[in-house]
Formats: C-alpha cells, sequence, structure tokens
C-alpha cells in the first residue's frame, strides 16, 4: 500500500465526518488493512514474519495518523462553536472489558509471525462440531449433559444443530476454505457447554491456532 497516499489523504481532511470515512476505508472490516492481512496465507512461508510485521507496521502508522488528525480537527471544531455559557462535564472514561484486551493482545502477537485471524458460526451443525472431528455418535462429549443442543429440525446428512462446544469446528472449515497448505489461522470465539459451577459458566472463550506447512 503507497504510504504516501494514506498520509496525503489522512492529514489533507478536512472534516471529522471525513476522517472518519478513511479510518473505515483502512481500518474496516474490508478495508485496505484487512485486505493486506488477508494475503498472509499467499505469500510463500519464508516471507510471513517479514510480510505480516510490515503489514502491522503500516496498520500502527496509519493508526497514529487518523488518531493525531481527529485531535486537530476537533480543535478546530472546539475554536468554532465553543460556547463559554455552558456549564462544564466530567464524562466518565470507559475502557475494553478484559476478555477483549486479552483477545486483542493475542491477535496481534500471532499476526506477527504469520497468522490471520478467522471467525467461524457459533451456531453449527452435530457433523461440524464432533463427527468431522472424529467424535462419533455415542460419544461422551456429544451428551446433553455436555453439549447444548438447539431445538430446531435436525439436518438429513449433518444431524442435529448445537451451540459450539469449541473451536475446533473451525478447523475443518478453514481446511475446506483455503483447500490446500499453507494455512496459518487463530480462532478465538464464544463456546457454550451447559456446565456450572464455581470456575465455569455455560458460555467462555476458546483460542485456538492450526497450522499446516
Amino acid at each position: 500500500m503507497d504510504s504516501k497516499k494514506y498520509k496525503t489523504e489522512i492529514n489533507g481532511s478536512k472534516s471529522l465526518l471525513e476522517i472518519n470515512q478513511l479510518e473505515i476505508k483502512y481500518l474496516g472490516r474490508n478495508g485496505e488493512i484487512n485486505k493486506l492481512l488477508s494475503a498472509i496465507k499467499d505469500t510463500p512461508n519464508e516471507e510471513k514474519r517479514e510480510y505480516g510485521q510490515k503489514v502491522n507496521k503500516i496498520k500502527n502508522d496509519v493508526l497514529r495518523l487518523i488518531e493525531v488528525r481527529r485531535k486537530e480537527l476537533r480543535g478546530k471544531t472546539t475554536d468554532e462553536f465553543f460556547d463559554s455559557t455552558l456549564p462544564g462535564k466530567i464524562y466518565p472514561r470507559g475502557s475494553l472489558h478484559i476478555v477483549s484486551l486479552a483477545v486483542e493482545e493475542i491477535t496481534k502477537i500471532f499476526e506477527k509471525i504469520g497468522f490471520i485471524r478467522v471467525s467461524y458460526p457459533e451456531v453449527d451443525w452435530e457433523w461440524g462440531a464432533f463427527g468431522s472431528l472424529n467424535m462419533p455418535k455415542g460419544h461422551p462429549a456429544r451428551d446433553d449433559f455436555e453439549t447444548s443442543y438447539i431445538n430446531a429440525p435436525a439436518h438429513p446428512k449433518f444431524d442435529r444443530m448445537v451451540l459450539t462446544p469449541h473451536t475446533s469446528n473451525g478447523q475443518n472449515r478453514e481446511m475446506k476454505r483455503v483447500g490446500q497448505p499453507p494455512i496459518r489461522m487463530i480462532n478465538i470465539s464464544k463456546c457454550y457447554r451447559p456446565n456450572w459451577d464455581a470456575t465455569h459458566t455455560p458460555m467462555f472463550h476458546q483460542f485456538e491456532g492450526l497450522c499446516i506447512a
């Protein structure tokens, strides 16, 4: 990605609306940065680490430029429309949940070594959650006391619907999507099991990686 282009666009933005649109263009789900990250899987193995580091450097640069320009534009807006008769207000500052922070930190670590983060459904068929992972019918993990089944018609081929009890169903989906090695992915998602005690809740997060050279 041309650094001169995004620097010119960001530094040349004239309004908060424009800077927000540029943020979506470069950092949104379908933005330029994510397109570069998605291309990691097509990069030769010996170049993945260097490529990932370059993309993350660009991402951090874009984040910094957008934040600086946004502060500048907000300052101008305040100067133009400031009403000195308004009472002052102190608003509490929020922060990301500790789980969200952990997800971000783990994702950044793996992106630096060439992995990409993928996401797959939290509702799947029995076949995706068990059959495709060599857990046949009768396996203890498929018991009603271990898995949350959804009250919906079963599929003639893939059996009943379940809330995914683990992220391993994403491994088969990713291998099917990519088709052939190399594969370097991490899947961070919510999982569900009908268990509740002092150290477990029915919903929890699972972090899983897959590397096929």
